[in-house]
């Protein structure tokens, strides 16, 4: 075939001519298309085998490398035309402009949670890590930050759904382009247009229908209102009622004292003790304390430090029971219940029994502020083998905690009154704190439950004993 195509350009043939006739000899054997390229040339191209076009098109045309364009660089040139096409118009995609902000992993026991709320709205200008919504879980709250810095261009999910790890929330604009900078909330007024005048005109001049009047019956009285019994109750109207979800911490922590309360057998014992030595010990060293330390001397460090020494001497209070065996814990992690705006959370202090007073007091007021914030992990709450509850700073008096599950008993401080004590044989005003332990009877006999809280009153009321360790 190549012999018969030299000779016909020899003759004076017309290249694209002899390309087309010899083409069309072979239309059985391959398919051939037509295309149209730059500068208005028709350019042949078998839809199969382009490579072997290619590889003799320098046959073809022998004589003309200056005037004429090489195959590949037609296809290269009309792809650098398209290519500039698509640059002229911009267009977004996830790789390229927009990226999408979606829920981070929450944990490994957290499966979902709730999207609270919104922290930025369409077209509102993000930072790189800005957070940008909030994820109520069944413990903490997780902040879900902008993976880039850009612009909002629309939020995909709605607050209140329940969303999992991955879940795309938000659509942020890298480059801004194309996004509104309005507030969800603006509405642009709309102008009437003018009416013309003499539609105005046309109407003055058409007449008015008549209208005529009708005389009305008179109405039959309507019967009067039911008498109300005197046993039905009056109901305010719901009007004055409000409807608000539960949180998901709420309704977990509502779920976890149910169920405490359903599989224990919870039980209370009481103590009161007279906090004279622990205050004037406190007054006494808290400047040096704090000037040491850098941090002020409180008395949750006392109370977590007998608590210690109570569980060393009854490790039956630090134990729990797993089916039916008992699990003795030979580490003593205390969680300090901290009550919070979005509810209550249970910090833990790990390893308190090799912690001095200036030690708990630093972990104290670290984990306090971040439940306060909300920037507490889930691994700072989970564990613990005993906790502490101070009502005391709310101001109460005496109450009955209620168990931590899987733990086996929880202290109860409250709060500091002047009562009048009989000391020496005379009456005088004492600072005295009732505490409460309660317990699971199931594992731990009265017995054992008042030796503890006779220890943490005996330590408490003299702190040198834990020096002297008796």
């Amino acid at each position: 075939m190549l012999g018969v195509i030299r000779r016909r350009v020899a003759s004076g043939g017309s290249p694209a001519s002899i390309l087309g006739h010899s083409l069309q000899t072979m239309r059985p054997a391959m398919s051939v298309s037509r295309v149209s390229s730059i500068a208005g040339k028709e350019t042949l191209l078998h839809s199969r085998g382009l490579g072997h076009i290619r590889n003799f098109s320098h046959l073809i045309f022998p004589g003309c490398s200056k005037g004429c364009q090489p195959l590949r660089d037609v296809i290269s040139s009309t792809q650098k035309a398209t290519n500039m096409y698509l640059w002229s118009h911009p267009f977004s995609s996830e790789g390229g402009d927009l990226v999408d902000a979606v829920v981070p992993f929450m944990g490994e026991s957290i499966t979902d949670g709730t999207l609270a709320k919104f922290l930025k709205g369409p077209g509102d200008r993000v930072e790189l890590d800005e957070p940008i919504a909030q994820i109520e879980t069944d413990k903490v709250t997780i902040d879900v930050a902008s993976p880039e810095a850009g612009v909002i261009k629309e939020l995909v999910a709605k607050e209140g759904e329940t969303v999992e790890p991955g879940t795309k929330i938000a659509v942020i604009s890298k480059s801004g382009e194309g996004v509104a900078h309005v507030a969800p909330s603006e509405k642009i007024p709309e102008k009437a247009a003018p009416k013309p005048p003499s539609a105005e005109k046309a109407k003055e001049d058409k007449p008015q229908p008549k209208v005529e009047t009708v005389s009305e019956k008179p109405k039959a009285p309507s019967p009067p209102p039911p008498k109300r019994t005197a046993t039905e109750p009056q109901l305010p109207p719901k009007e004055r009622e409000r409807r608000v979800p539960m949180t998901r911490l709420r309704k977990r922590v509502a779920t976890r004292l149910k169920d405490s309360q359903n599989t224990f057998a919870m039980l209370t014992t009481f103590n009161e003790v007279d906090m004279t030595n622990l205050m004037k010990l406190r007054s006494e060293y808290k400047d040096a304390f704090l000037e040491k330390h850098g941090v002020k001397l409180g008395l949750m460090s006392g109370f977590v430090k007998a608590a210690v020494s109570g569980l060393q001497n009854q490790p039956i209070i630090n134990a729990v029971i797993d089916g039916d065996d008992i699990i003795y814990r030979d580490y003593i992690d205390i969680s300090i219940a901290v009550g919070t705006s979005k509810g209550l959370v249970v910090p833990v202090i790990r390893n308190a029994d090799k912690m001095n007073f200036a030690d708990i007091e630093k972990e104290i007021n670290t984990l306090a502020k971040k439940a306060n914030d909300g920037s507490i992990s889930i691994d700072e709450m989970a564990g613990g083998s005993f906790t502490i509850s101070n009502g005391g700073v709310y101001g109460s008096l005496l109450s009955t905690p209620i168990i931590n599950p899987p733990q086996s008993a929880i202290l109860g401080m409250h709060s500091i009154v002047q009562r009048p004590m009989v000391v020496g044989g005379n009456v005088v005003p004492r600072p005295m704190m009732y505490i409460a332990l309660t317990y699971d009877h199931r594992l731990i006999d009265g017995r054992e439950a008042v030796f503890f809280l006779r220890r943490i009153k005996d330590v408490v009321e003299e702190p040198r004993r834990l020096l002297l360790d008796v």
